[in-house]
């Protein structure tokens, strides 16, 4: 739980300045204590690039407010 705890207060909030994938990577590569080779670390940030992507559009999807939670998930 205090990995968790650490890596939220490092996710700036969305009225801060973006997320640097780069200074992101970087980051949680030690929090984590995960060796990151050098040669990889270029690819290991255009995915994180990517990954912020495609966050980005599920976060900033307008939902109604009167939406409700389905109790059941069926495709």
């Amino acid at each position: 739980m205090v990995m968790f705890q650490q890596v939220v207060s490092f996710i700036p909030p969305m009225s801060q300045k973006p997320l640097n994938p780069a200074e992101y990577v970087d980051q949680m590569a030690l929090l984590i204590n995960l060796p990151l080779d050098p040669e990889h670390r270029p690819g290991v940030i255009e995915n994180m690039e990517r990954i912020i992507a495609v966050a980005k559009l599920v976060t900033e999807f307008p939902l109604p407010a009167e939406i409700e939670a389905a109790p059941i998930f069926e495709p």
